[in-house]
């Protein structure tokens, strides 16, 4: 098997969305699946999926295709899905309110612990089963919490300021929905969500007939 740091980002990404297909076919009760079907279902070519798998070792045999409860085993071990992450939202905004209502319902092993933020009207408040906390206790909550990663929905003008508090606090990955690019140490890792980036992507695709 690859050392995790070898596999590709691109095949890292692809990881949660088989093990969400192969997590509903083990719940219909399919105990087997080609590369075929797992293509025409998650919409990923077949030889990029058996070329994901390689990484892994052989999970599956030619002309067999892939036992499902094995790989759905396989996956959820890489994927950590055994072990429960607690994650903070920093902003409980328009958008902040909308993560907390989701707070992860598709994923078990991964739960919005704590919120924060400095308004009076929401701070000291349960909002979805998650407390709100003043964004001046975050550092400590964080540490008592023992909090890796944390969703960052704040204004851009706080931004930086938030991400330099989360990093002190010991938070190794942050979401970041805000429009500006955050500058962290090379240890910290920053996914990137654009919302109208990606809105804007989509309309030009479909304005210039792109597949």
């Amino acid at each position: 098997m690859s050392n995790p740091h070898d596999i590709p980002k691109a095949t890292a990404r692809r990881l949660p969305i088989y093990h969400r297909y192969l997590r509903y076919l083990h719940d219909a009760g399919k105990t087997r699946i080609s590369s075929t079907e797992l293509s025409e279902a998650v919409k990923v070519d077949s030889a990029t999926i058996r070329r994901d798998f390689s990484y892994f070792g052989a999970l599956g045999k030619r002309g067999y295709g892939y036992e499902v409860e094995y790989l759905l085993d396989f996956f959820s071990k890489t994927l950590n899905q055994d072990r429960l992450t607690n994650v903070a939202l920093i902003g409980v905004g328009n958008l902040g309110h909308a993560l907390l209502n989701y707070n992860f319902h598709l994923n078990n092993n991964v739960r919005i612990s704590c919120a924060f933020d400095v308004r009076d009207d929401i701070v000291g408040k349960i909002v979805t089963g998650v407390p709100v906390y003043p964004l001046s206790e975050m550092m400590n909550q964080l540490r008592i919490q023992q909090i890796d990663v944390a969703i960052l929905t704040v204004p851009q003008s706080v931004a930086q300021d938030a991400a330099n508090t989360l990093i002190e606090a010991g938070v190794k990955g942050i979401m970041n929905f805000t429009p500006i690019r955050l500058s962290v140490p090379d240890h910290i890792r920053v996914q990137n969500v654009d919302l109208t980036n990606e809105l804007q992507t989509l309309i030009y695709f479909l304005d210039n007939d792109v597949h």
